[in-house]
């Protein structure tokens, strides 16, 4: 009987279904993830640079040097493991922002 259901509905009991049409795959959903991570990582490298210039960080100097080194090494090793390209993440930062100004329209047009 349970090959009879198997059968029938291509899986076990009619536990999967569609997800929708949306549904990009595991390695593009994971590779998504791992570029907004990096991003995340740039961001706050970009943090940090921002406080060396400030003169209320220059007591703590030399850690924020050490933290900038420090993420630099790992944006630069994440890099190199996930195979990520510069232009992959500036590719999901334009379709980022295409896809907020779309949303930001329909809610321009219902108003």
């Amino acid at each position: 009987m349970r090959d009879e259901k198997f059968k029938k509905d291509g899986h076990h009991g009619g536990r999967h279904k569609d997800h929708g049409s949306h549904h990009r795959g595991p390695k593009t959903f994971r590779r998504g993830r791992a570029i907004a991570f990096l991003e995340m990582m740039n961001l706050k490298r970009s943090t940090i640079m921002e406080q060396l210039d400030k003169p209320e960080f220059q007591s703590i100097n030399q850690i924020l040097v050490g933290e900038l080194k420090a993420i630099d090494i790992l944006i630069n090793e994440f890099i190199q493991l996930f195979e990520i390209q510069e232009n992959e993440a500036a590719d999901k930062k334009s379709e980022e922002k295409e896809t907020s100004n779309e949303k930001g329209m329909e809610t321009n047009e219902a108003n």
